[in-house]
């Protein structure tokens, strides 16, 4: 009985417990994965709350945000504004969108999420009105919450209930291009912002209501030491290149689809529905693919940004190509971004999630936060970027190229990461096969262990 603990002994029990541990990417996937197979059980009251008040979120902030689209461009255009500053209009948003997700995303904690959440409803609100740069911080403030808010309440179904809220996001989107534009035709200019912006006023009260407080402890993580990690980054710059691509329709697309297809701004509303619309109706079944199958989760990002490199390679379509512009192929094109964005979008918050916490960060609101701050910050980078460089190459170039270019940078995005994720699994796999090598060549017998020694196997007991 005493022969059997040799001196190998300790070596080959830590063996024994990496390979019981390497059948997943990590023991977090592992643990998702067995979340999810769980009976489910009825969602509380604090939950179902909590979904009501985020669905209102998504939906007044996204069809405040995609009013513009159908005649905000045109307009510009016919005061005599160039496309380069058109971009930078919209770029303005999101750069006040993304120093406003760094701070608010940071203090979260010390300001409370429902207080963040509410007023940043009601200064959008107001703003949208106004339409004023500043409305971009109350966008910032509601979004930043709701991120965190949805992930410290459903912590096991992140992906499902995001996929899920995401419908409201995309009637948002949907909603709002062609009442924008219809609006716009009907009563001009100031009118649409007027009532959407009377619209969201109305949900402050109604989410003071129903919004259940979060009580939180802050933590000293930082953005950077969450930044720099490798996974992260290309995390991030495959988020840029999905809010880029985004921020480039919103500023070029109406006046491309007016002088080339000779549409008006309400078809032109109803044309973004392309994107909107596969992407609202998609991002119920990802959610739920990507917290069933957490070791599919990165694969459907990468591929998510493979169609959404396509997609906008040809859109134009790119002239390298030369293939004739056709009004069908351009809103199939459309098609394809919007169910890429749902395929990429969905699951790479849950993503960073798990990469911060398998990297030291405390499990809590504050991390949570952290997370949403950084991927507000990352996409209304892009968002600056998109229509602030999209623009200046369609000035100088064409729609065409400046698509074509889009394109190129998601290509590039998503071949970096997936050449990661290669990578990493040929590591994880050479390093399980070391330990099994290891294991088997270990002595079976050896020297038994003094009385004073003590082995504590996984099941908490002692042998002596």
């Amino acid at each position: 009985m005493d022969e059997e603990y040799g001196p190998g002994f300790d070596r080959r029990f830590t063996a024994s417990l990496n390979i019981q541990h390497a059948g997943t990417d990590t023991d977090r996937d592992l643990d998702a994965v067995e979340g999810s197979t769980a009976p489910s059980q009825r969602m509380s009251r604090h939950q179902v709350l909590t979904l009501i008040s985020m669905a209102s979120v998504n939906f007044c902030s996204m069809i405040c945000y995609s009013i513009l689209g159908p005649f905000f461009p045109n307009e510009a255009e016919k005061k005599g504004v160039s496309q380069t500053v058109i971009g930078l209009i919209f770029g303005c948003y999101a750069l006040c969108n993304l120093v406003a997700s760094l701070i608010l995303g940071k203090y979260i904690v010390q300001i409370g999420p429902k207080f963040m959440l509410t007023s940043g409803l009601f200064v959008s609100s107001v703003c949208t009105i106004l339409f004023g740069s500043i409305d971009a911080i109350g966008f910032s403030a509601a979004m930043t919450s709701s991120f965190a808010v949805i992930a410290k309440v459903f912590p096991s179904n992140i992906a499902t209930v995001m996929g899920s809220l995401e419908v409201f996001t995309g009637l948002g989107l949907i909603m709002g291009p062609p009442m924008g534009g219809l609006l716009y035709q009907s009563f001009g200019y100031e009118v649409p912002f007027m009532a959407l912006g009377c619209f969201v006023l109305l949900m402050v009260p109604f989410n003071m209501c129903i919004l259940p407080h979060l009580e939180a402890t802050p933590a000293n993580d930082s953005f950077v030491r969450l930044f720099i990690h490798p996974k992260v980054l290309l995390l991030c710059f495959v988020i840029f290149t999905l809010s880029s691509g985004l921020g480039f329709i919103d500023a070029t697309l109406a006046i491309f689809a007016v002088a080339k297809f000779n549409l008006s701004a309400g078809y032109v509303g109803l044309l973004l529905l392309g994107v909107s619309l596969p992407y609202c109706l998609s991002s119920p079944l990802l959610g739920v693919v990507s917290d069933k199958f957490p070791s599919v989760r990165k694969w459907l990002v990468v591929l998510g940004g493979l169609g959404t490199a396509v997609g906008f390679c040809l859109l134009g379509p790119t002239p390298i190509l030369h293939i004739p512009r056709q009004l069908w192929l351009f809103v199939f094109m459309l098609t394809i971004i919007g169910f890429s964005l749902g395929l990429t979008g969905i699951p790479i918050f849950p993503e960073i999630i798990n990469c911060a916490y398998e990297n030291g960060f405390e499990e809590g609101l504050s991390t949570l936060g952290l997370v949403s701050g950084l991927f507000g910050a990352v996409w209304s980078t892009g968002t600056f970027f998109g229509p602030t460089f999209g623009g200046f190459v369609t000035q100088r170039l064409s729609f065409e190229w400046a698509s074509s270019i889009e394109g190129g940078i998601g290509f590039v995005a998503s071949f970096l990461l997936g050449a990661y994720f290669f990578f990493e699994g040929t590591r994880k796999k050479r390093a399980l096969r070391v330990t099994g090598i290891t294991c088997e060549r270990d002595p079976l017998l050896g020297h038994a262990p003094k009385d004073s020694d003590t082995v504590t196997t996984m099941n908490g007991y002692h042998h002596f």
